[in-house]
Order: C-alpha cells, then sequence, then structure tokens
C-alpha cells in the first residue's frame, strides 16, 4: 500500500530533492530492517519453529502502527483513503504464490527484501538468495504467457479492504486487528517462552505502553469514524487552467481554484455530445462512457461502447475506476437529461475518481445532435424529467444510427473543449518487507 506523492512524482524528473527524499527513505526502511534482525537467515528462518519469534511482532508492529496512523488521518478529515493505492486482489493465484514464497522462506531463511537487506551487509546467504530470486523472476517472465489467463483472472477481486469484506465500520475493523495483534504478541512471547527457552525478564517494559497506546488510538478511531461522501464532497477543489488569446502577444494563463459546486454551477464538468463523441478519437484520451439509466432505458438505447452502471450501484464499481485505468482515461457520465448523471458526479469525485466529465442535456441531448435525422425515432410528449424524450420503435440498444456516428461524416465539429486531464498517481506494489 503507498500514499500517493504526486507532486514529487511530477516533479521527480526536473527536482533532484526528490530522489534524495526517496533515497532517505530507502535508508531508513534497510537500516529499520537491519536493527530488527531481519538480514540474519537464522533469526528468519526460527520464527517457524517458535522459538524467535521477532519478525512476527516487527512486521505486525509495523502494520498496526500504519493502519492506525493511516486511518487516524482518514478520520480527522487530512487524507482520504480512496486516493491510497491497494493491490488488487488476486485470490487464487495469490494463494499459490503464497505458498511458495512460504516455502522458499523456510528453506532459505529470507524473503526477497531481506535478502537484499543481507546482501547489503556482505552476507553471502543473503547474496545467494537475491542471486536466486533474480533466476525465479527470469523463469517467470518465461513462463508467464502459458498460464497468464489463469495469473490474471482467477480469483480476481479487485480492491477489496476488510471493511468491504466483513460489511464494519473501518473502525471496527482497525480496533479488531489491534486486538489480534496486541493478542499475537502476548501469545509469541509465550511460545518464545515455553518451546525457545527465551528468558523475558529482561524484555523493555515500554513494549505495554505501545500497546496500551496502539488499543487507545484504535477505539479512538471506532468514535471518531470516517468523513461521509457528502463531508468529502464539501472539502473538494478543482484546479482549471484558462488560455486567453490576446492579439500580437503570447495568450493569458489564468489557473483558477473552484468548489465541487462551483464547477457544476459554472457547467465546467458539462461536455457537449460533441466532445464526448471526439474524445474517443483523441489519441490522448481514453474515454470511458458511463451509462447511469436504469437497464430498461439502456436497452432502449445507448450510445456505442457505454456501459450500463445504474447510479444505485455506481458505489459498487468506485474501487475498479481508482485501481485499474491509466492516466489518460476520463469517465464520462450519461443519464437521460442530466439529473443522474450530476449525481453519480457526485459520488465519483467525492470518491477519489479523477477526471469525471457529464455528457451535457444526457442521452436525449445526445439523440437531437446526432440523430436529427432518424426518421425511426420520434420525440416523445411531455417526458417527465430524466426520462427518454423519444419513442423508440424496439429496444434495439446501441444499432442505431446515432449511437456510433460516423467520424468522416462529423470530422469537422466545433465544440468548447472543457476536458482537461488530471494527472493520477503511479500504481505501484508492495512487498513483505
Amino acid at each position: 500500500m503507498n500514499f500517493p506523492l504526486p507532486e514529487f512524482i511530477v516533479v521527480s524528473a526536473a527536482n533532484p530533492w526528490t530522489y534524495v527524499l526517496f533515497g532517505v527513505i530507502g535508508f531508513a526502511f534497510g537500516f529499520t530492517l537491519e536493527m530488527s534482525g531481519f538480514g540474519d537467515s537464522r533469526k528468519l528462518a526460527a520464527q517457524f519453529y517458535f522459538t524467535e519469534l521477532t519478525v512476527l511482532k516487527v512486521m505486525f508492529t509495523a502494520i498496526v502502527t500504519a493502519m492506525v496512523l493511516l486511518f487516524g488521518a482518514v478520520g480527522l478529515g487530512i487524507l482520504n483513503f480512496s486516493q491510497v493505492w491497494v493491490n488488487p486482489t488476486y485470490l487464487w493465484s495469490g494463494i499459490l504464490g503464497g505458498l511458495i514464497m512460504g516455502v522458499g522462506f523456510i528453506v532459505g531463511g529470507f524473503c526477497p527484501t531481506t535478502s537484499l537487506a543481507s546482501a547489503s551487509t556482505g552476507k553471502i546467504d543473503g547474496m545467494l538468495f537475491m542471486l536466486g530470486g533474480f533466476v525465479g523472476a527470469f523463469l517467470f517472465g518465461e513462463t508467464e504467457r502459458y498460464f497468464t489467463n489463469w495469473y490474471n483472472n482467477a480469483g480476481y477481486y479487485g480492491r477489496v479492504t476488510l471493511d468491504q469484506v466483513f460489511n464494519l465500520p473501518i473502525g471496527v475493523v482497525v480496533l479488531l486487528v489491534v486486538l489480534m495483534a496486541l493478542f499475537m504478541f502476548w501469545g509469541a512471547e509465550q511460545l518464545e517462552r515455553i518451546i525457545g527457552k527465551k528468558d523475558l525478564s529482561h524484555e523493555p517494559k515500554l513494549r505495554i505502553a505501545g500497546a496500551g497506546t496502539l488499543f487507545v488510538l484504535a477505539l479512538a478511531i471506532v468514535f471518531i469514524g470516517s468523513p461521509s461522501l457528502e463531508e468529502k464532497y464539501d472539502k473538494l477543489t478543482f484546479t482549471r487552467t484558462e488560455t486567453i488569446p490576446q492579439l500580437n502577444a503570447d495568450p493569458i494563463v489564468n489557473t483558477q481554484t473552484y468548489s465541487a459546486d462551483e464547477m457544476l454551477a459554472n457547467r465546467l464538468v458539462f461536455i457537449a455530445p460533441a466532445e464526448a463523441f471526439k474524445a474517443k478519437y483523441n489519441q490522448a484520451m481514453n474515454p470511458v462512457y458511463l451509462d447511469v439509466r436504469s437497464e430498461a432505458d439502456y436497452n432502449l438505447y445507448h450510445i456505442e461502447d457505454a456501459v450500463n452502471v445504474p447510479v444505485n450501484h455506481l458505489g459498487e464499481i468506485v474501487p475498479v475506476l481508482l485501481s485499474e485505468p491509466p492516466a489518460n482515461t476520463v469517465f464520462i457520465l450519461m443519464s437521460n437529461d442530466e439529473i443522474a448523471a450530476v449525481q453519480a458526479w457526485k459520488t465519483l469525485v467525492a470518491s477519489g475518481v479523477s477526471n469525471v466529465y457529464i455528457l451535457e442535456g444526457g442521452v436525449n441531448n445526445w439523440i437531437a445532435f446526432f440523430g436529427a435525422d432518424d426518421k425511426a425515432l420520434q420525440p416523445a410528449p411531455n417526458p417527465a424529467p430524466d426520462q427518454l424524450a423519444y419513442i423508440f420503435p424496439a429496444a434495439l440498444g446501441n444499432r442505431y444510427d446515432s449511437c456510433d456516428p460516423n467520424p468522416i461524416e462529423y470530422e469537422d465539429l466545433e465544440f468548447e473543449a472543457k476536458i482537461q486531464l488530471q494527472l493520477k498517481r503511479d500504481k505501484s506494489g508492495g512487498g513483505c518487507g
């Protein structure tokens, strides 16, 4: 799990201090591993024999400390958890990979990262383990094509967190995980005392104070809770850049910050049908058309390539929208007019999804623009708000001509461009420590 650091990532090529910061973080991480004894394969392997469980205690201390601080920041509104990268869940390949790594850990005495820490201090076993890791990675890369479908699809659940799995508030999950960790700390010491014959009388008393502090902080998170989507929405700000051409002079570039409601009021997120259509053929963009209408309306008529996600089910796909698309993806929402699409826009932007826009006037406006000559579509008398304004002879879905306009026929469309791509964070994987 990584915190987004877009400011550092974006300027990394021009600002050498970025690399200094990353270097300091890397050094601190390696130093901590070595000081914890993670460079000693005997100490690492001893955990599987229940004689030395320092690895378990250090790792769980890091996990629960980071978790408490993270969700404490979320509860206080300092951090948006939707903006934190969470590795997608691949259940079956994850289980198999965990078994392979576990066996390698027991036999070799290292995991990949601890072997690097060991090798950096000159230990030969760490160097050999690291070399074995490179060989294994090479063999995986050469054979992955034979099982790529299973590897990428079997048991894929996307971005899944414990609060979703158990349908519990985040604060309750944090408290339960902390209690589980504290029980494991106590149990680990009992195993070390009984099996490892370890004298625990000299263990620092500070660990008890640390355990109490973690419990109190976890309990505080339960009472603080997490900000609602409405609270997140109210705190949102957007930066827009406007270029004003000047006669015989350089254009003036203005940058202005808007709240979410101001973006809607100024119609800065409403894009004309022409721009939504042209986005499909813009190589700099990857448009994703999200039709938030009911399935019945979608089956009657929908734009080519539009994906039907009724507005009341939109929250279910937010994790996918956050984790899967590339940085140049633009989400274009559409309803029959604009009512449901505006509701969907509020949900997505409050959840941290970037580059979200609304089709101006909805599907009705699209038909009016591209299907004016379609004799099969007749205007409906007095349509209700957010209802289709046309009568359809049959539920043909995307088989009407106006669903997929001819790009040659509409090559010279003019429109006011509203789409401004926001750079997304990099997606990086985690490790075992």
